[in-house]
């Protein structure tokens, strides 16, 4: 039985501002109606597969356990990655988790950051990939190139291979991975018909990963071992030995093994795939009007061509405009030539220097009860719009350094208030004093939507002492 793992950390800082460190491109809906992370599950739907596992960084966990729990995806456990360690070591927490109950699954690891157009070939290709694997191969997909791209990097494939049991050939022995070439040397790979784009997405046996890494990166696959040896499920997370997980060396799986191993395979895969690393992949994979543009939300325009405009809040009004893109958010507008998107990245970097908020969050923030947003603040008072999901409730706190005004716009809040336990509906307020232990809950069946003052010398989020907390979260 196939077990997809699903990789979902990653900033994707290319496609700021939309995507911000606590939500980044995987979370975001940038095609059709799902986000990245809900469309590559739903796209194994083709395939005869367990729930999948999925893993993320620590403060990522409620936005996957959310976007699951709002597509009814199933799932079966997600891994918590104390740091970033990339892709080998996040692989092996999943492999050592597969097997530790005797289990030897073929795993499917997937990013959740990729879009795929065609998804019956995805599952053409997995099912052709699955003999190689189950045989103790280490398959890795090549997407079939329909461009010199020198952003991706290349699988050159050697002799044929036909799967045991198989009556036609469906791989190719991976004579090398390639990195990133100049546009000279793509034009000759896709001249040769013999290169693949390295797509990130892998099948193999549980047992043969392991065995792969153990041979040709011990030191990862011993601090994987040992960070496994001890884990704490908390609801349908899994949380790894931390300082043993920390000390494990940081590394890709094509470095770490495939590169290594004598086992690899390559499987074609011409399926539409785009791994969307920046805003003109974007503009390239989605449908155009006649002036060779694409708009997403309310957008007028004149005597522009080749644009891409992304306007989530606002009216967006472009003139005269060509090869140009446009992403305009609550609290950032980014404007770029189509042709220098790249350099983002160099923006990220000066407002994570900077220590800008704009690098990390958004001033919509989701929680694991709902989300708020920061609608206005200054100098000693901020104000946010907060929504509560039904039954959920936040965690029973209390500020040293602000005081709370709540106005309910609709829905039923229960409140505790120090002593007290109110009951407030729409137009209906209270107010919780600096100090005052309280919490905020909502019984009803519909959200729950209320306008929060805050008031005080610091208001800071970090400004929290937590008492009591359905998700984890008192220290």
């Amino acid at each position: 039985m196939i077990l997809p793992v699903i990789m979902a950390g990653g900033s994707g800082s290319r496609l700021w501002p939309l995507s911000r460190q606590l939500f980044p491109k995987q979370f975001l809906t940038l095609t059709g109606e799902h986000s990245m992370l809900q469309a590559t599950a739903l796209r194994l739907s083709g395939i005869e597969h367990q729930a999948p596992v999925v893993i993320c960084n620590e403060e990522h966990r409620f936005s996957v356990a959310e976007q699951f729990r709002a597509n009814n995806i199933k799932n079966s456990g997600i891994i918590l990655e104390p740091v970033g360690r990339n892709t080998a070591p996040a692989i092996a927490l999943a492999a050592l988790n597969a097997v530790k109950n005797g289990d030897d699954p073929l795993l499917l690891v997937l990013a959740a950051d990729h879009v795929i157009q065609d998804e019956a070939a995805f599952c053409a290709s997995v099912e052709q990939a699955a003999a190689h694997a189950a045989s103790g191969k280490l398959v890795t997909f090549g997407i079939v190139p329909t461009a010199p791209e020198t952003g991706y990097g290349y699988i050159k494939r050697g002799d044929t291979v036909t799967a045991d049991g198989a009556t036609t050939e469906t791989g190719y022995v991976v004579s090398e991975f390639v990195e990133k070439p100049d546009l000279e040397t793509a034009e000759k790979y896709l001249s040769s018909g013999e290169f693949y784009w390295n797509s990130g997405m892998f099948l193999f046996k549980a047992s043969s990963y392991l065995a792969e890494l153990k041979n040709h990166s011990a030191d990862i696959y011993a601090a994987c071992e040992k960070a496994m040896a001890e884990t704490q499920p908390d609801l349908d997370f899994i949380r790894v030995d931390a300082e043993a997980f920390k000390g494990c060396p940081d590394d890709s799986i094509d470095y770490a093994v495939m590169e290594k191993t004598s086992q690899a395979v390559v499987v074609p895969m011409d399926c539409g795939w785009s791994d969307v690393g920046s805003w003109s992949a974007l503009w390239d994979i989605e449908n155009k009007d006649a002036d060779g543009n694409v708009f997403k939300g309310d957008v007028l325009s004149t005597n522009s061509t080749n644009t891409y405009v992304n306007a989530q809040e606002k009216l967006v009004a472009i003139v005269g405009l060509d090869d140009i893109v446009v992403v305009e958010t609550k609290d950032a507008i980014l404007v770029a030539k189509k042709s220098e998107v790249q350099d983002v990245k160099t923006i990220v970097n000066q407002l994570k220097a900077e220590e800008r908020p704009e690098f990390k969050i958004h001033r919509e923030v989701y929680r694991p009860w709902g989300k708020y947003d920061s609608v206005d603040n200054g100098a000693r008072f901020q104000v946010k719009r907060i929504t509560v999901k039904p039954g959920a409730k936040l965690s029973v706190q209390m500020h040293h350094h602000r005081a709370e005004h709540w106005i309910v716009v609709s829905g039923t809040a229960l409140v505790q208030n120090g002593d007290k336990e109110i009951l407030l509906t729409e137009n209906q307020s209270t107010y919780i004093p600096i100090g005052v232990v309280h919490a905020l809950e909502n019984p009803g069946k519909l959200d729950l939507e209320l306008i929060e003052v805050q008031s005080g010398t610091y208001l800071g989020e970090d400004d929290i002492v937590r008492f009591e907390d359905r998700y984890g979260r008192v220290k």
